[in-house]
């Protein structure tokens, strides 16, 4: 196995795209570690990232922020204006292992490695986040919903990667939230993940929502019918249980050994509900 670390994204590509389909990027490697000891990965070329400005960056833009894909998850934690500006994200990645952990992955490798319990993805799509891609045939973006395909598949073509998120500027009176079902409170991936992104409008009337769940099908899911049950309301107990119904509703999970069907589809409205009821206490303490 050959190892490199460039130091440009021109370089970092020309090597992936040089590997046909044999390179791993290695970004905290806090997931491809681990499967290369076990076997399940064995890259012929590991591309570390982490040297890369670009991928390292996290800054304001356009009323926002972006956000490298090799920032970790700590430094979005310790990086106040960003926490308080998307709470929900850093409920996310809080979740991410323990704070060693923390220490080493990045919300890019978390959806990269397109495990249908990724914690932070599915906050990452209720925040309406675009990820910018990169590869031999230029940038492109899209938005985060549209990168995994299924468990260890993502749309990524060879030679690209993802650069950065972008997370949009933030509306008055808007507020997120994540939360997750494990039998563990710690060191643990979810059984079900809820991530509720809303705004509230004259009145308190919310005007305008996005609702996410993970763990209940072969990707994250975005759920339009769960943010359309919020939406014109006052997000009361009727509009939560529309919302936890329909949340419940798009599930397609499957049967393991840490859940039945019957159980995640359950428990996938009730932690929808209870991450709109946080999401929406933060937007009312927004100006």
């Amino acid at each position: 196995m050959r190892y490199e670390a460039p130091k440009t994204l021109e370089q970092a590509i020309a090597l992936l795209a040089g590997a046909n389909g044999r390179a791993r990027v290695l970004a905290g490697g806090t997931d491809l570690v681990i499967q290369m000891r076990s076997g399940r990965a064995e890259p012929e070329l590991l591309v570390d990232i982490k040297g890369i400005p670009e991928l390292r960056s996290l800054a304001a833009e356009a009323g926002g922020y972006r956000v490298g894909a090799a920032v970790t998850c700590m430094e979005l934690i310790e990086h106040a204006a960003f926490a308080k500006a998307w709470p929900g994200i850093i409920d996310g990645v809080k979740y991410i292992g323990s704070i060693q952990v923390k220490g080493r992955a990045t919300m890019g490798g978390n959806l990269c490695n397109a495990s249908p319990a990724a914690d932070s993805v599915p906050a990452l799509i209720a925040a309406g986040a675009i990820a910018c891609i990169a590869g031999p045939k230029g940038r492109r973006e899209a938005p985060v919903e549209e990168v995994v395909t299924g468990p260890g598949k993502t749309t990524l073509a060879g030679g690209e990667l993802v650069l950065s998120f972008l997370l949009p500027r933030r509306q008055p009176r808007s507020g997120d939230a994540y939360l997750r079902f494990t039998p563990r409170s710690e060191m643990d991936i979810a059984v079900v993940g809820a991530g509720v992104n809303l705004t509230l409008g004259a009145k308190g009337v919310c005007s305008a929502a996005r609702v996410s769940l993970g763990a209940v099908a072969a990707r994250a899911l975005l759920v339009p019918e769960a943010a359309a049950a919020l939406l014109g309301s006052k997000v009361d107990a009727a509009a939560l249980e529309r919302l936890a119904a329909a949340a419940s509703a798009a599930c397609r999970p499957i049967d393991d050994k840490r859940g039945t069907k019957e159980f995640r589809i359950k428990v996938a409205g009730v932690m929808a509900r209870r991450a709109a009821a946080i999401a929406l206490e933060r937007a009312r303490g927004q100006n």
